[in-house]
């Protein structure tokens, strides 16, 4: 299973073992990490769960929809390393992916 690394706006790191098939907001939601609020329960429609991926990890995962770009596009504190973290599906690929979770989530 591939661990995923969260840094948290405290700056703490958070190691979870998500499985396959599964989004990283989802790693975050069961461990019950602060940051990743995922209001609308991961389907894209509220960009509670905005994350910074860093960029040497983005080809793990499928390119950013229109959808999510236009959530983006609003969510406070946006980069272009930003995207929401209910969008990035793991694979056997992603074992050492690192996000960054703002503080302004929520």
């Amino acid at each position: 299973m591939p661990n995923i690394t969260y840094v948290l706006a405290d700056e703490t790191e958070h190691v979870v073992e998500v499985p396959c098939g599964q989004s990283v907001m989802d790693g975050s939601v069961r461990q019950n990490l602060p940051g990743i609020v995922a209001e609308c329960g991961g389907s894209c429609s509220c960009a509670t769960c905005h994350v910074y991926l860093d960029p040497e990890h983005a080809h793990h995962f499928d390119p950013a929809t229109d959808a999510e770009l236009d959530l983006l596009a609003f969510a406070d504190g946006a980069s272009d390393r930003s995207r929401l973290a209910c969008q990035l599906i793991v694979a056997d690929d992603a074992d050492g992916v690192r996000v960054v979770v703002p503080d302004t989530n929520g």
